[in-house]
């Protein structure tokens, strides 16, 4: 029986640590996936989060930091970045350097497309050109109504405006 302090799949979030920051990563490791979409809505997410568990889990890595970073390159795929807490050896395995920007959304995910109008205008009130845009989806649809909150970060790799 779980206790009330574990958590279903995905942990807690705290949108203080991520809402209105700015991030300075040298060689940040993520390991990258893809993810079949239609029109945008993920249909083997979970499936591809546990395979890369098992690959992690078996080079004694994990992604105990919980960022998975989404890239939507079309209708039809998603690449994920999935954070690691330690190098493997697997040709999947990315560095991210630069400055990132983040913005913490709440709410349904059909207002997507209004959060990321209001990131582009808030980012350049900033300062900010944005290079890269990720979504970051914190919990998974179970997980956010147990916890009350729908979480969406955007995050960008940014470079001041010269």
């Amino acid at each position: 029986m779980k206790s009330e302090k574990q958590f279903e799949c995905c942990p807690p979030f705290d949108p203080t640590l991520w809402d209105d920051k700015l991030f300075e990563w040298n060689n940040k490791l993520f390991i990258k996936d893809s993810v079949r979409t239609f029109f945008f809505m993920p249909l083997n997410f979970g499936k591809v989060v546990r395979r890369l568990d098992k690959k992690l889990k078996a080079n004694g890595a994990d992604f105990s930091e919980a960022v998975c970073l989404s890239d939507h390159t079309s209708k039809w795929n998603m690449d994920i970045y999935v954070s690691l807490n330690k190098e493997i050896n697997d040709p999947s395995l990315k560095r991210f350097n630069g400055s990132f920007y983040s913005k913490v959304y709440e709410g349904d995910f059909k207002d997507t497309g209004k959060w990321c109008s209001n990131y582009e205008t808030y980012t350049k009130t900033k300062g900010f050109n944005i290079k890269k845009m990720y979504m970051w989806y914190t919990t998974c649809p179970k997980c956010a109504k147990k916890y009350g909150k729908n979480y969406t970060v955007i995050l960008s790799e940014v470079e001041e405006k010269t």
